[in-house]
Protein backbone atom coordinates (compact mmCIF):
# COMPACT_ATOMS: atom_id res chain seq x y z
CA UNK A 1 0.00 0.00 0.00
CA UNK A 2 1.78 3.35 -1.06
CA UNK A 3 0.05 6.56 0.57
CA UNK A 4 0.44 10.01 0.46
CA UNK A 5 0.13 11.86 3.56
CA UNK A 6 -0.07 15.86 3.88
CA UNK A 7 1.02 17.48 6.60
CA UNK A 8 -1.37 20.63 7.75
CA UNK A 9 1.44 21.47 10.68
CA UNK A 10 4.55 21.15 11.34
CA UNK A 11 4.81 17.60 12.04
CA UNK A 12 2.95 14.63 12.92
CA UNK A 13 3.84 12.25 16.03
CA UNK A 14 5.15 9.00 14.34
CA UNK A 15 1.96 7.02 16.36
CA UNK A 16 -0.08 9.26 15.18
CA UNK A 17 0.96 9.09 11.53
CA UNK A 18 -0.28 5.68 11.50
CA UNK A 19 -3.17 5.96 13.15
CA UNK A 20 -4.41 8.75 10.93
CA UNK A 21 -3.40 7.13 7.56
CA UNK A 22 -5.34 3.66 8.75
CA UNK A 23 -2.33 1.11 8.62
CA UNK A 24 -3.06 0.47 12.42
CA UNK A 25 -6.81 1.05 14.04
CA UNK A 26 -5.55 2.25 17.84
CA UNK A 27 -2.37 4.19 18.72
CA UNK A 28 -2.04 2.04 21.38
CA UNK A 29 -1.59 -0.63 18.49
CA UNK A 30 1.08 1.84 16.39
CA UNK A 31 2.92 2.38 19.57
CA UNK A 32 3.68 -1.45 19.95
CA UNK A 33 4.59 -1.78 16.19
CA UNK A 34 7.30 0.73 16.73
CA UNK A 35 8.41 -0.63 19.71
CA UNK A 36 8.90 -3.70 17.93
CA UNK A 37 11.16 -2.61 15.47
CA UNK A 38 8.40 -2.53 12.48
CA UNK A 39 8.55 0.99 11.35
CA UNK A 40 11.22 2.49 9.26
CA UNK A 41 11.69 6.23 9.02
CA UNK A 42 13.67 7.61 5.71
CA UNK A 43 15.45 4.07 5.73
CA UNK A 44 16.33 3.80 9.58
CA UNK A 45 14.42 1.56 11.91
CA UNK A 46 12.63 4.17 14.69
CA UNK A 47 11.79 3.36 17.94
CA UNK A 48 10.67 6.86 19.13
CA UNK A 49 6.77 6.44 19.25
CA UNK A 50 6.63 10.11 19.11
CA UNK A 51 8.80 10.74 16.35
CA UNK A 52 8.25 14.07 15.08
CA UNK A 53 7.70 13.28 11.30
CA UNK A 54 8.28 16.20 9.02
CA UNK A 55 8.00 17.08 5.13
CA UNK A 56 9.87 15.27 3.05
CA UNK A 57 9.34 12.14 5.17
CA UNK A 58 9.36 8.57 3.93
CA UNK A 59 7.32 6.11 6.50
CA UNK A 60 7.31 2.69 5.85
CA UNK A 61 7.19 -0.87 6.99
CA UNK A 62 5.94 -4.44 6.27
CA UNK A 63 3.06 -3.70 2.83
CA UNK A 64 2.98 0.16 3.51
CA UNK A 65 5.07 3.33 2.91
CA UNK A 66 3.99 6.77 3.43
CA UNK A 67 5.24 9.79 1.62
CA UNK A 68 5.26 12.69 3.96
CA UNK A 69 4.37 15.91 1.89
CA UNK A 70 4.31 19.58 3.68
CA UNK A 71 1.05 21.90 2.49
Amino acid sequence: MDLDFELTTDYIPLCDLLKYCGITETGGTAKQMIAEGLVSVDGQVELRKTRKVRAGSVVSGEGFTIHVAGR
